[in-house]
């Protein structure tokens, strides 16, 4: 489940908490998002996607463009719902990749992650 943004932020603290406490975190994410990126506090377990960090900046910031945009009502609804479903197609991909990488699955499997 895709977990960027204001999501990983929020589970970034969590993680900080339970590394005090002695836990082991592993972390399974794309190489390429916004916010979750490597620290000491975890391991990164990543897999490739097929965009680039460009492409992943460009796709949100055109939507936030596009929500705060000129224009009748009707045409930023639309251009919103262009933004949302552009999102989604990376968030599915990004699922699928993760789901059709084997090594990383077996990883997973044999870590009862």
């Amino acid at each position: 489940v895709p977990m960027d943004r204001s999501h990983w932020l929020s589970m970034q603290e969590v993680l900080d908490g339970l590394k005090e406490k002695g836990h082991e975190i592993v972390v399974v994410a794309p190489e390429i998002s916004l916010y979750i990126k490597p620290t000491k506090n975890f391991v990164m377990k990543m897999y490739p996607v097929p965009f680039t960090q460009e492409e992943l900046d460009y796709t949100f910031w055109r939507t936030i463009q596009d929500v705060f945009a000129e224009g009748s009502f009707l045409e930023r609804i639309v251009k919103t719902y262009e933004g949302f479903k552009n999102t989604f197609v990376m968030f599915l991909s990004t699922c699928t990749h993760l789901l059709y990488n084997k090594e990383l699955v077996i990883y997973l499997e044999e870590s009862k992650f």
